[in-house]
């Protein structure tokens, strides 16, 4: 995978959200071969550390090819991002678009101080 870097928060004091969205995100149904398509979002409050947005467009990029189903894409991002960034909390929010009929939103989070997440 592309190396995800980070750069110093000048705000480590207060808590701040901050999101990205990846609206061109992609990568391919495991069962099917088929190309995937959907939305990315990433909503965390920063501690010591955000993350840097080029890297993180080159991370993404390394999905294109990848078989992976969307509950474990959305789980990945989360298990790859937090150990980076160390954020006081962190989502990833993935939105996939219609296939058979059936669209898909999974969501997981990283909340060590059950601080609620985005509704």
């Amino acid at each position: 995978m592309a190396e995800i870097e980070v750069f110093d928060n000048n705000y480590p004091d207060r808590d701040y959200y901050i999101t990205h969205v990846n609206e061109e995100y992609t990568s391919v149904c495991p069962k099917t071969g088929l190309p995937d398509f959907g939305i990315i979002t990433i909503n965390y409050i920063p501690d010591k550390l955000c993350l840097e947005l080029k890297a993180l467009k080159y991370y993404f990029l390394e999905f294109r090819d990848k078989g992976i189903f969307y509950e474990s894409v959305v789980n990945q991002i989360l298990d790859d991002l937090v150990p980076k960034c160390h954020p006081r909390y962190m989502e990833i929010i993935g939105e996939f678009t219609t296939r058979g009929g059936m669209n898909s939103t999974v969501k997981a989070i990283h909340d060590p101080q059950k601080r609620g997440g985005f509704k």
